[in-house]
């Protein structure tokens, strides 16, 4: 057998070491993954990059150190649906008149025709996948529960769809894969009225559309256990990709109550379930982030992690603020309303090399603007039509722009009377209140109970007599939004008023950057 060349080991490994740059290169110059993580109700104040001390939230926390955390990031509205919507669709839900929650007998609100994050995604060459919360609906008009779910998330561009398909609090209390609920049997079907045998917290029934029959099917639907569940699934998802980028779109129901965390995570937290919950909420986010470490996919990965709308004041938040839990922060206001507590989120970017690592940015960013700034990550162009309201963010997620990219926001609650604009420091909101729940649960309730101060409100949580008829507020000088300044700034409220009827008029207000 003849020798070796004298060299050729070297000049193989020289060989081998510029091979391995090429591809790092390659890799490095290619679209990332994409994995998107929605968290249901939690609020500015719920985590501990945010200021939360009484929950501890160390895989969250470690998006923020290792990338970017936004201060002034908002969902387009303060209601789980039309925040889904806003998210996948870049389009303000306003202009499909949806302002609230959809339950168990709506049908898809998406038009299947409308560019998607996901089809946008698929159309450049992603896996897609959904896993948890849906609640967007199901069919053209009404689902067919003990049928075919369609269409559905696979005809928006996802390729998988499993998961929960309304809120966690109303019927039909079953999970789905693609389009049919898994467990069904043709012989115990899903009946609307009456309560099923599970899940195993009843008091969360509050008054909704309740589906009997399906006992199987009811029987795979562990409150407790839909955590894990979904976090199994998608690790797995993740495991399968191989070599073809892909789009995890991962909707927790953690944490909209009912708080039903885990057996593990039960009893961990200083401020009772509400905060067990965010630490099973914190968990799963530790397994996303382990299993790309695992695979070594971390480095070219981009994560957003961010939540559908702010903090809810509903019977387990109050025992947790009771226990000195704030979850909206000093933020005014809570879940359906158009305060800053409404609709200012929580929002993780990490991209590590392109994302600088433990860096803040208070430039306004919204949920609507992934549409456009994923097309442009990925190098596709957007329809005329698509994504009439999304704004191209790539340069605020990596970067430091000059200037502001979004100038304004429209922001829903649920009460289209209480329209709120955001534009610069200021924020007008057309009417008293905030628009959202009554009570104490949100509005001047809310206030009270959460001893916050509002020039507009008495102490006891009533609106003043003498208070202005809408609401406008320098976020520059009055991030808690204790001062109505309405009176005082009347060019400011007629310029907000006249921007605020141009949105809601004109399908694009500027062009797509």
């Amino acid at each position: 057998m003849a020798s070796p060349l004298p060299g050729r080991p070297a000049r193989l490994s020289i060989c081998f070491l510029l091979l391995a740059g090429l591809l790092r290169a390659a890799a490095s110059d290619s679209p990332p993954n994409i994995v998107l993580i929605y968290a249901d109700d939690l609020g500015y104040g719920d985590v501990g990059c945010y200021g939360a001390t009484k929950v501890r939230t160390p895989h969250i926390d470690r998006l923020a150190r290792e990338g970017r955390r936004f201060t002034d990031a908002h969902s387009a509205s303060a209601a789980c649906t039309p925040s889904r919507y806003a998210l996948l669709t870049g389009e303000y839900p306003f202009r499909v008149d949806n302002w609230g929650p959809i339950f168990g007998r709506a049908g898809l609100i998406i038009d299947p025709a409308k560019t998607t994050l996901a089809s946008l995604l698929r159309g450049a060459g992603y896996a897609t996948a959904c896993i948890g919360k849906w609640h967007l609906g199901f069919g053209t008009k009404t689902p067919d529960w003990n049928g075919e779910l369609k269409p559905g998330p696979l005809e928006l561009g996802f390729d998988w769809y499993y998961g929960l398909p309304t809120v966690s609090s109303h019927a039909p209390y079953v999970l789905v894969e693609n389009h049919r609920v898994l467990g069904l049997d043709p012989a115990d079907p899903l009946v609307f009225g009456g309560l099923p045998e599970t899940p195993k917290y009843p008091e969360k029934i509050l008054n909704a559309q309740a589906m009997s029959g399906a006992r199987a099917a009811h029987a795979l639907y562990q409150d407790d256990q839909l955590g894990t569940l979904f976090t199994q699934k998608a690790t797995t998802w993740i495991r399968q990709q191989r070599g073809r980028p892909f789009f995890l779109y991962f909707a927790t129901p953690q944490i909209h109550h009912p708080f039903t965390p885990h057996p593990r995570f039960q009893g961990t937290s200083d401020c009772g379930r509400y905060g067990d919950f965010i630490h099973e909420l914190d968990w799963m986010v530790g397994e996303i982030l382990a299993t790309l470490d695992e695979l070594r996919l971390a480095d070219h990965t981009l994560v957003i992690f961010t939540s559908d709308n702010g903090g809810m004041l509903n019977e387990g938040g109050q025992d947790a603020w009771r226990a000195g839990h704030r979850a909206n922060g000093e933020l005014l206001g809570y879940k359906f309303g158009a305060w800053e507590g409404g609709h200012r989120v929580p929002f993780l970017v990490r991209w590590p090399g392109r994302v600088p690592a433990g860096s803040t940015s208070s430039q306004l960013i919204a949920n609507l603007d992934l549409l456009a700034t994923f097309a442009a990550l990925t190098g596709r162009k957007l329809d005329p039509a698509a994504g009439p309201d999304s704004f191209n963010q790539l340069a605020t997620l990596t970067g430091s722009p000059a200037a502001p990219i979004r100038e304004h926001l429209v922001l829903q609650p649920i009460a289209r009377k209480n329209v709120a604009l955001r534009s610069g420091p200021w924020v007008y909101i057309s009417a008293q209140g905030d628009g959202g729940f009554s009570g104490i649960r949100g509005g001047p309730g809310s206030v009270a109970f959460s001893e916050r101060t509002n020039s507009d409100i008495t102490p006891d949580g009533k609106i003043r007599p003498e208070a202005p008829p809408d609401q406008l507020y320098n976020l520059a000088t009055d991030f808690r939004q204790e001062r109505n300044v309405v009176r005082e700034h009347p060019e400011v409220a007629a310029r907000m008023i006249a921007l605020l009827r141009s949105h809601r008029e004109n399908t694009r207000t500027a062009p797509l950057p």
